[in-house]
């Protein structure tokens, strides 16, 4: 008897109308999760950036030895 009890409180809960408060504390928790996804996106994105003007300098670079050494006779 005390299972079926505890599955008709939940129940209820679940279909019960929630208070303003909760609505707030849910939907703020939502925001600073999508904020922390966010800033995360931010840091991988900042990486790939920066990887990528490392390899245009390093290939850059190369590409004027290269060229270097093909112009000289």
């Amino acid at each position: 008897m005390k299972m079926m009890n505890k599955y008709f409180k939940y129940f209820v809960d679940f279909v019960r109308p929630r208070t303003l408060h909760e609505i707030i504390a849910k939907e703020l928790r939502e925001a600073q999760l999508r904020k922390l996804e966010a800033e995360s996106g931010v840091e991988y994105a900042k990486s790939v950036v920066s990887y990528n003007e490392q390899r245009i300098v390093r290939l850059s670079k190369r590409l004027n030895e290269h060229s270097e050494e093909t112009q000289e006779p």
